[in-house]
Formats: C-alpha cells, sequence, structure tokens
C-alpha cells in the first residue's frame, strides 16, 4: 500500500458512531471531524466507527485502508486533495455486534446519521410509520430478544440505546445530518416510538438521557467515477477505490444539548446556533428544491448531470422560476437569500463536479413534499404566481408515470398508483395527497405538457 493511506500514529478512540457511511458522510461530518482533531495528541481525538446501510463495499475498502480514504475538492482552481482519518472502525450495516459493542462504550458521545429521508420511517401522520413491514419485523425481532437482523435506523438506534441503558454508561447525543426540517425532532419522535415499542421504561430513559441535535448540512458530493479515481491516482499515485469528490463549498448548522461532549467542529467553520431553521430552510428550498426540480425536468429533457441541465437555457430559466416562488417566503433578509441562489448557479454548472440527476431524483413521494409544497402553498395563499413550483411537481409526476430518470423510491409503489391512468386524473391525486388546492390541477398539467416539450 502506498505510504500515503498508513496511518503514522495511534488511532483516536471511538467516540462518535456513524449509521449511513456514504459519499456525504466522508465529505461532510468525517471531513468536519478531521479538522476538528488536527493538532490534537490522538487520546484527544475524536475517532468515528461508521456503519453502512446494507452493502458492506465501503466498510470494506476502507477497512482495507485502516479507515483513511482521499477527498478530492475539485473547484475552479482545479482538484486538490486530503487524506482524511477521523474514521476509525468501519462495518457493514449488517454488523449489529459492532453497532451494539461501540454504543456500550462510555466512551461513544455521540451518534450522527445519514440515512436520507426515508430512512427516519415516518408514516402519513408523521410518527414512526408502525405499518412499515420492515419496522414491524424488526421490532418483532427485538421482542425475541434478537438484535443481529436489524434493518431499520430507528430500531436500531433505540435497540443501540437499550443496550447502553443495559450497560449503564450514561447518555449520548443524536445528531441527524439528512435534509429534512427539524431532522432532530423528527429523530427524536420515531426514536421514541421504536424505545416505547420495545420497553416503556427505555423511551423513559430516552428522555432523560439522550439529546436530539438538529442541524442543516450543505455539500454536493456526487457518486466518485472511474475518472475520478484515475484522477487521484494522477495527483497522489494512489489507487484508491474509496476516495471521494465534492466541492469546495461545505456548511453545517447546528442547535442543540450535546450532553456529553462534541469535537470541536467550529474550528473548521460549523456553527452552533440557537435555531437552524432559516438556514436549514433556506438549503432546503432553494438548494435541494432547485435540485429536485433539475432531476426530474432536467432528465426528462434528455440530460443526465445537473450542470448539463443547468446548461440549457430553458431549465435554468425554471430555476429561476422555482427560486422566485420561495424567496418571498424564507426569513433571511431577500438580498442574502439572492446571493445565495447566484451562488447556486456557479455550484450547479461546475462541470467538475458530475452529480447525476438519477441520483439525486430517488425517493421523491418524500422529497417534494419538504423541498417545494411548502412554498407552493404560501405563494398560493399570499395570490402570488406559483408556476416555479407546480412545474416541480408536474414533472415528477411526468418522472412517476416512467419519464426521465428511472422511479427509485421507498414508496414506489405508492407513487405508481397515484400518476395512473389519464394526467389530468394523476395530477388531482398527487395535489390531494399533497394538500395542493385542487384547483391548480389544469395549470399543473399545462407545465407538465410544457416540460415534456408537447407545448
Amino acid at each position: 500500500m502506498n505510504d500515503r493511506l498508513v496511518r503514522h500514529t495511534q488511532k483516536p478512540p471511538v467516540r462518535i458512531v456513524h449509521l449511513g457511511l456514504g459519499n456525504f458522510f466522508r465529505a461532510h461530518q468525517a471531513w468536519y471531524t478531521h479538522r476538528a482533531n488536527e493538532g490534537l495528541p490522538p487520546q484527544e481525538q475524536w475517532g468515528i466507527a461508521a456503519f453502512t446501510g446494507r452493502s458492506t463495499t465501503v466498510a470494506e475498502q476502507l477497512e482495507a485502508q485502516d479507515g483513511l480514504y482521499t477527498l478530492v475538492v475539485d473547484g475552479a482552481d482545479g482538484p486538490s486533495t486530503e487524506v482524511i482519518a477521523s474514521i476509525v472502525a468501519a462495518h457493514p450495516g449488517t454488523d449489529l455486534e459492532a453497532w451494539h459493542r461501540h454504543l456500550c462504550d462510555p466512551a461513544v458521545a455521540i451518534v450522527t446519521t445519514t440515512v436520507t429521508e426515508a430512512g427516519y420511517k415516518r408514516g402519513p401522520g408523521g410518527g414512526l410509520d408502525l405499518d412499515d413491514p420492515d419496522v414491524r419485523a424488526d421490532l418483532e425481532e427485538v421482542a425475541r430478544g434478537r438484535r443481529d437482523a436489524l434493518r431499520t435506523a430507528p430500531v436500531r438506534i433505540a435497540s443501540g440505546l437499550q443496550a447502553r441503558r443495559e450497560a449503564g454508561v450514561g447518555g449520548l447525543s443524536v445528531v441527524p445530518c439528512d435534509n429534512l426540517p427539524g431532522n432532530g425532532p423528527v429523530a427524536r419522535e420515531v426514536v421514541l416510538a421504536a424505545a416505547e415499542r420495545l420497553d416503556p421504561a427505555l423511551a423513559a430513559w430516552v428522555g432523560d438521557n439522550v439529546s436530539f441535535v438538529t442541524t442543516a448540512v450543505d455539500r454536493i458530493t456526487p457518486r466518485p467515477t472511474d475518472a475520478d479515481r484515475a484522477t487521484v491516482r494522477e495527483l497522489t499515485g494512489v489507487d484508491d477505490p474509496a476516495c471521494v469528490v465534492t466541492e469546495p463549498f461545505v456548511e453545517w448548522d447546528l442547535a442543540g444539548e450535546f450532553v456529553a461532549g462534541r469535537p470541536a467542529w467550529g474550528k473548521a467553520g460549523a456553527v452552533l446556533t440557537q435555531d437552524v431553521r432559516p438556514y436549514e430552510t433556506r438549503k432546503l428550498w432553494l438548494l435541494n428544491g432547485a435540485h429536485s426540480l433539475l432531476a426530474y425536468a432536467g432528465s426528462i429533457r434528455g440530460h443526465e448531470t445537473v450542470a448539463d441541465a443547468m446548461a440549457d437555457p430553458e431549465v435554468a430559466g425554471w430555476v429561476q422560476q422555482w427560486w422566485d416562488v420561495a424567496v418571498p417566503h424564507l426569513v433571511l433578509p431577500e438580498e442574502e437569500l439572492r446571493d445565495y441562489a447566484r451562488a447556486l448557479v456557479d455550484r450547479f454548472a461546475n462541470p467538475s463536479i458530475r452529480h447525476l440527476l438519477a441520483q439525486i431524483a430517488a425517493d421523491g413521494m418524500q422529497k417534494i413534499p419538504v423541498r417545494i409544497v411548502p412554498a407552493l402553498r404560501a405563494a398560493h395563499e399570499a395570490g402570488q404566481d406559483t408556476d416555479g413550483a407546480l412545474r416541480a411537481v408536474a414533472a415528477w409526476v411526468l418522472h412517476a408515470r416512467g419519464a426521465g430518470a428511472p422511479l427509485t423510491d421507498a414508496a414506489a409503489g405508492r407513487a405508481r398508483e397515484l400518476v395512473e391512468g389519464d394526467l389530468p386524473d394523476a395530477v388531482r391525486r398527487v395535489l390531494a395527497r399533497w394538500q395542493i388546492d385542487e384547483a391548480l390541477t389544469g395549470r399543473t398539467v399545462e407545465l407538465a405538457q410544457e416540460v415534456e416539450g408537447r407545448r
């Protein structure tokens, strides 16, 4: 192995356990923790034990490299590389023995998650979906005294906290890092519901000993390609299958109590605040909402990446229309929001960041209601133009009906049922499901035809 991916000092102790070992986590939370560790002796640093979802590939790659990997930051001045050393153990998500062992360690103070919006397993009313077959199966497994085959994040976390309580090692903080409004309260609600089902006394212990921190996260991180790996070999001389490529921009806002401490993430620019909601909603609507619009409308028009779609003047104009709908209903100063949107144009157009629209398109049933619908409703109630938001809904309907990027959704079956039949009927059902005024059906159909190029 090349000396670049060999540790020359002892590993930091595991003090953070992460669920969702993917590219974004390695470009974001692991990078922040790496930077927070700089200059500290190993015993004072924060090491991360990270778990994949179900795949074993990334865990195997990282274990072969002692947790080290190359982060490529690709901006206007070309790519630069950095070896990230904060991950000290990488496990497949199926290794539930290691999961429970780490959570019983008194040194562990934080659990972070990147499990996507769908991973919180929320039902139609917002709480834990107890009708979800995976949730039911997990709860039944624990009831039978088995903890070795859990698949869902809420039950897995609750089971880990149960083991921690039994070990008598005190509380910790759960820090969700997914694009959900109020992700701290969301995580708290579903974990407490799972804990209540496992043992009401566990739920009471969690309520007294575990804090849930709310976050807003931002860093565009596409899946690395063979070309990216070739770039790493060219720049470093290392063949690194676990490399990650990201953009220069990065943001992390956190609000809440850390009951057992935290790294000095502020050293790397993280913002500890009393309220992340203004930043969270800005990013969720302006960046993630635009990404969803690009994913559906852009792929329907034949584009493959965000940069490709933004190079299409018509699609770029649709993004601007979406921002015109959203900006008046955000609480930060308008000029600040417009500056943020102008910066997004440059970030989206960066050809070095090959962000696939098909990747962004996943799980639209969970994403559209939080990224697009709130601004749409606010604009409609104010009597303002809603086309920029309705077009995103229209494009999603077409996507769910088979146009553009393939439908990949945790609720794919329900999505297909919603959009079957004639287009006007499909649109009407979608608007009703997302509590959008059905009087907007006709205009939404017109916008769908526009996206398809039929008008």
